[in-house]
């Protein structure tokens, strides 16, 4: 039998020391008491704690202190801290510096009961805990495929970032994967069986937006017919992923601000505030810091959200990795069509790595969904991958084309290649269609008809959407 965990408690008034002891107690958790940092500091050499739950303000310093020695020193122990009311600041100084949370005076016990067990489960979770204690398997980072040294810091830092529920904003060129590494630090951290709630903050009108995020009452307003919960209601337990944040209109941000800071929601037409235990992630493409400087952003918000940053790098960062994630790709394309993997010639490969990749992954996947239906041989050639022709600047500054076909593609080429792209896709949808009539929908004399193919023909058939 397990002995039951312990929870250090550091704050120097004794009647909030009995009150935390008594409501952990409930929870079949034991306690040890530290009046000062140094006493603290003595109890923490001496046995390992589940979590350390300590005060801002103490006689020889105070929680920061102690929130930076336990992460020199004890990196394992989660440590929350407990804030006056308000003190917004110091809370995000405690969870830049590590800290697990934090927890405000006066203690909302319903909030501190959620905060220590989410500590607890992540402890058990941790790969150095013992067999007996360990709760479920470390989250497949393997999913973020790449050996160069810029994904190997990203997956560090993902498991980092994965042990604390400090807010964590993710940045990154568009198609580099930021949901990816967003439903990994979910599911790496105490949180994993937990719902995972991903919103394009784009794709939501702005007049339903407060209605989707917070919920609403029955009667609230016309056509509140039921009551309905909110998608930050919806995420209790687990992680709102907010997709593109930058597209937030500015009256929600507000609203936003007080459900990070308060751990609070109120549906509209509601009259109190229901607590809420979800933390949040955050991601967009666009710089917000500029944002900021232009008064599209409210400046608190983004302090808020952005206590730990993580950068996807772009696909041109870490040209060493095309190779993989393409063999993967085609793999994976191959399991799908229940058909051998293509190969690809050396050729191909290498324009792969001269291209700018503007799309990133995203389009590196789009071009070998195209080049598998065209390629005729089962090896697929620089032609089958219809590469566009890149632009990148000259040394005056102004565009001009590349002599490569890599390259640093600006915005305006990605645009232009998306809707040749389409184009495209049009012009072989009819001719495929054309054929398939043309041969009364023999799918082997189409194939020969078009040059391509049975295998490529079906594959077309299917993505184009034709049957």
């Amino acid at each position: 039998m397990q002995p039951n965990p312990v929870v250090l408690i550091v704050d120097d008034e004794p009647d909030l020391i009995e009150l935390v002891s008594l409501t952990l107690g409930r929870m079949n958790l034991a306690t040890a008491p530290a009046s000062d940092l140094a006493s603290a500091r003595t109890q923490l050499a001496s046995q390992r704690f589940a979590l350390c739950l300590t005060d801002m303000r103490l006689p020889d310093g105070d929680g920061l202190d102690l929130v930076a020695y336990i992460q020199e020193h004890h990196p394992e122990t989660p440590v929350a801290v407990i804030t006056a009311h308000g003190n917004v600041e110091l809370a995000v100084r405690a969870l830049k510096l590590g800290a697990f949370d934090f927890v405000s005076k006066p203690l909302d016990l319903g909030v501190l009961r959620k905060i220590v067990a989410t500590a607890i489960k992540l402890g058990r979770r941790d790969p150095t805990a013992t067999n007996g204690d360990r709760v479920g398997p470390p989250a497949d980072t393997s999913r973020l495929l790449g050996q160069s040294m810029a994904m190997s810091a990203l997956r560090e830092l993902i498991a980092r970032v994965a042990r604390s529920q400090a807010p964590v904003h993710i940045t990154g060129d568009s198609g580099t994967g930021k949901e990816l590494v967003a439903r990994l630090i979910h599911d790496s951290g105490a949180r994993a069986d937990g719902p995972f709630i991903p919103v394009n903050c784009g794709a939501i009108p702005s007049e339903l937006m407060e209605s989707e995020l917070f919920g609403h009452r029955r009667g609230s307003f016309t056509g509140a017919v039921a009551d309905k919960k909110g998608l930050l209601q919806s995420a209790e337990g687990g992680t709102l992923f907010l997709d593109e944040v930058a597209d937030l209109p500015l009256h929600m941000q507000v609203k936003l601000l007080r459900v990070i800071q308060e751990k609070a929601v109120r549906p509209i037409g509601e009259q109190r505030e229901a607590a809420i235990d979800v933390r949040v992630l955050s991601a967009t493409h666009k710089p917000l810091a500029e944002l900021v400087a232009q008064g599209r952003f409210r400046e608190d918000l983004y302090y808020r959200i952005n206590v730990i940053e993580i950068r996807v790098p772009s696909l041109r960062e870490r040209v060493d990795d095309i190779g993989e994630l393409a063999t993967a790709m085609l793999q994976r394309l191959a399991a799908r069509l229940g058909a051998p993997s293509p190969q690809m010639s050396v050729e191909a490969r290498l324009a792969l790595q001269r291209y700018a990749f503007p799309g990133n992954v995203r389009e590196l996947e789009n071009i070998l969904e195209r080049a598998v239906a065209l390629s005729a041989s089962g090896v697929i050639e620089v032609g089958d991958l219809q590469l566009r022709p890149a632009v990148a600047p000259t040394h005056e500054g102004r565009s001009g084309p590349s002599l490569e076909g890599g390259g640093i593609a600006p915005v305006a080429a990605a645009e232009t290649a998306a809707a040749l792209g389409d184009q495209l896709e049009h012009l072989e949808r009819e001719a495929i269609i054309k054929a398939l009539e043309q041969t009364r929908y023999n799918k082997t004399a189409a194939a020969k008809l078009l040059g391509m193919s049975f295998r490529a023909l079906r594959y077309r058939v299917k993505k184009l959407g034709i049957e």
